[in-house]
């Protein structure tokens, strides 16, 4: 109250999760009686964070939402940035940078270099220097920082915007990861997330978990909502990762429906899109990118192309003359996979010794879809030996095997290599 300019403030919200102490009852009733703009919602049963969120959100008139924990500082000039930045684009959700509080002895201590929010394939938040392509492309040192992931003390986004694009999940209890859920549905839904170095806030880390909230079954289910809803195939990585989950996973499968029917509402990418625009770093090592973009064939001079439906496989891969068109876009893998399509789902296959697309199956024996892509051009079939060949006559223009003899049809370039393993 003392540190947001009150023509900016239109309320605050305090929600009572069924608290159990006493001085929260009538002697903080009769508090907040006394001070202008503040509301104290009291819910009749335990919710946990992030439907106590929600409940707030509920009640909320303002064009923007803080969500704020109650162990927090603000300081002088924190709200300002914040909303300056959404006012430029509402499809951004933000966050102050984060200072620490000691929960003993209430020492601040101020953040010194600038991070931003990461996780790892156990999907648990953490905090990481800033890589140096996203240092790069900030044009000053209060420029707004890109992060994977918003931290879950304090966030800001536009009203409409965050009920528009799902809230937060309501079927994830209690607390934890709902900050990981939401950072991944607005970077996949059209939207980003930042930090902005400009406004700062302290929060009051605890070295233990209260009582109430120490259920870790139910933080590991929230986790498993987020696999299956967003991670596509990648799931099965943390999976491995995290053995609870999968045993959990296994007994009751979470009902993930609605979350799945706004995906597809919203139009979201799938989270290969996000691991190779937004968080490179996490790309697991048997999915590093070894090239992209077009297959180029020197014998002929066109480029590999796919003109079936967009997302649909089992297509043949023609030759066309080249362009800059999304059909003719290839990626080449660690796990020596030939990819194509919006999600990245489809894998160079082969029938009756034609190349086709379908369904990458990601097996690693004795798969029919691994390639490998040499030096000298030419691109090996490696459960047949054969060569991939571009055939082009007045009857066929396709990619098919044939016997490895270094003939110019058997010779490709792809436009970048190593995209990913240079960062």
């Amino acid at each position: 109250m003392d540190t947001a300019p009150k023509t900016a403030l239109k309320e605050i919200i305090l929600v009572d999760d069924l608290s159990q102490q006493g001085h929260l009852k009538s002697a903080l009733s009769e508090y907040i009686s006394k001070l202008d703009g503040v509301k104290l919602i009291r819910s009749n049963k335990r919710l946990g964070v992030i439907r106590g969120r929600m409940l707030g959100a509920a009640r909320a008139t303002g064009d923007v939402l803080v969500f704020m924990d109650s162990h927090c500082e603000c300081h002088t000039g924190w709200l300002e940035p914040l909303l300056g930045r959404l006012a430029t684009d509402r499809n951004h959700i933000v966050s102050p940078v984060i200072d620490v509080i000691d929960w003993k002895t209430f020492q601040y201590y101020r953040s010194v270099d600038l991070q931003r929010g990461g996780f790892d394939w156990k999907l648990d938040f953490h905090w990481e220097p800033l890589p140096e392509h996203e240092e790069k492309v900030r044009q000053s040192p209060i420029s707004p920082i890109r992060s994977p992931v918003v931290p879950g003390g304090v966030v800001a986004m536009d009203r409409h915007y965050f009920q528009n694009i799902g809230a937060y999940d309501s079927d994830m209890t209690l607390w934890g990861s709902e900050n990981l859920e939401l950072s991944l549905r607005a970077w996949l839904c059209g939207g980003s997330v930042e930090i902005l170095p400009c406004s700062r806030v302290g929060h009051l880390f605890r070295n233990h978990i209260p009582r109430t909230f120490s259920n870790k079954e139910a933080a590991v289910r929230n986790k498993i909502r987020i696999a299956e809803t967003w991670l596509d195939s990648f799931k099965e990585i943390f999976y491995k990762h995290d053995t609870v989950a999968f045993l959990i996973s296994k007994a009751e499968k979470p009902d993930c429906n609605n979350r799945l029917q706004l995906q597809k509402r919203l139009g979201c990418r799938k989270f290969h899109w996000f691991i190779s625009n937004v968080y490179p770093e996490l790309h697991p090592p048997e999915y590093r990118l070894r090239f992209s973009g077009k297959l180029y064939n020197t014998g002929v001079g066109f480029c590999a192309d796919y003109r079936s439906a967009w997302d649909a496989a089992a297509g043949p891969i023609e030759l066309s003359p080249c362009s800059d068109s999304i059909n003719q876009h290839f990626e080449y893998n660690s796990m020596k996979e030939i990819r194509f399509g919006s999600t990245l789902q489809f894998c160079f296959d082969v029938r009756h010794e034609k190349v086709i697309l379908q369904n990458c199956t990601q097996e690693a024996e004795n798969s029919p879809q691994q390639w490998d892509v040499q030096e000298s051009g030419m691109i090996v079939h490696i459960l047949s030996g054969k060569c991939l060949m571009a055939v082009k006559s007045e009857a066929e223009k396709d990619l098919s095997l044939h016997v490895c003899n270094k003939n110019e049809n058997q010779l490709w370039q792809f436009d970048h290599s190593l995209v990913l393993d240079e960062r």
